[in-house]
């Protein structure tokens, strides 16, 4: 399971993405008009495969991964291509993308404290998910199902907290729980819309432990969403950089930690706080300017106004996203990749 073989014989990949565009419409001072978060992101994914998206707020990574579920909002824009196993979802009625959701596209948001109803307790919560999917469950398959998958997350005393409430667990309690959830219909897709937000960097770090573990155990294919680079890429074996809705960089993370080449991708490792430095050791690289704006994207690449490196052409037009090795992209005119690749 994963993977669908064409009638050509091609096997098709487990997630593919083709030029996915999003949009908003909005109003704003008496007049319509739309908010361009996603502006043709591509990637694929085969059974097993693991992508860090990474950027600042605002850069698209959320509405990008929240596209491939349908979880965007009704009047969301949408267009382009999200294929789970050759079948298109977007634009599938609702009641057919409710067979993907959970089944087999598996989802943990971020802060865990908003994503309980703090009237039902966890037992209720977990009663409610598996009847979703196994509609002939008894009760007592329900007890021995929540508590091995709680069990499996690391929450201990599992069997005597499904009587509690969410205000009785701490928040990397909360995040276990989530991913136990996500985990009990059986997905083999696992999105994590930054699952350690809000977490101090100790319950972080199990976190991140627990997911990748979980990803060997049950040969998942893991989404992971994060404003760390660092992070990220100590979960995943590829990576996509995102900004103003559009891919910066993509490929394998370690070729991306070791040697960046767009200049958002530099800034972003330049900014992140080196393992046991100190706040007295120096300051930290901060990216100068702020996130562009989707509601008026600039005419040229949207990091141009906060970058060392831009020229004049940078800001004319926006540069195609060039393979420049196999498996590694960049979308930059001014990295030297690019520049010896338009010499040739």
């Amino acid at each position: 399971m994963g993977s669908e073989i064409t009638a050509a014989g091609q096997v098709s990949p487990l997630l593919d993405v083709s030029n996915l565009k999003v949009s908003f419409p909005v109003f704003r001072g008496g007049s319509r008009m739309k908010i361009e978060a996603v502006r043709g992101v591509s990637f694929s994914m085969n059974s097993g495969d693991s992508l860090a998206v990474v950027g600042e707020s605002g850069s698209g990574k959320t509405v990008t991964t929240s596209a491939i579920p349908g979880l965007l909002p009704v009047h969301a824009e949408c267009s382009g291509s999200v294929k789970y196993m050759g079948t298109e979802l977007l634009g599938m009625p609702p009641e057919q993308l409710r067979c993907y959701r959970g089944g087999k596209i598996g989802m943990i948001f971020q802060e865990p404290g908003r994503s309980f109803d703090p009237l039902q307790s966890m037992g209720n919560v977990f009663a409610e998910t598996l009847r979703n999917s196994y509609r002939d469950i008894s009760s007592a398959e329900i007890r021995t199902r929540s508590v091995s998958l709680l069990e499996e997350v690391g929450l201990r005393d599992a069997a005597s907290r499904l009587v509690n409430f969410p205000h009785q667990f701490s928040g990397g309690q909360l995040q276990r729980i989530s991913i136990a959830l996500a985990l009990a219909q059986g997905c083999s897709l696992l999105i994590a819309d930054e699952p350690t937000t809000a977490l101090d960097v100790t319950i972080q770090v199990q976190i991140v432990e627990l997911l990748k573990r979980l990803k060997e155990q049950r040969s998942l294919s893991v989404i992971f969403i994060s404003h760390n680079i660092e992070l990220a890429a100590g979960v995943c074996t590829r990576m996509m950089v995102l900004y103003g809705g559009l891919v910066m960089e993509h490929g394998l993370s370690g070729d991306i930690m070791r040697n960046p080449l767009h200049p958002y991708s530099k800034a972003l490792l330049a900014a992140s706080p080196a393992f046991g430095s100190h706040y007295t050791g120096g300051r930290l690289s901060a990216i100068p300017g702020r996130v562009t704006d989707p509601a008026f994207p600039e005419p040229g690449c949207p990091f141009a106004p906060r970058c060392a490196s831009a020229s004049r052409e940078c800001f004319s037009a926006v540069p195609p996203l060039r393979e420049v090795s196999p498996g590694r992209s960049v979308r930059c005119i001014n990295c030297s990749c690019c520049q010896e690749g338009s010499n040739g």
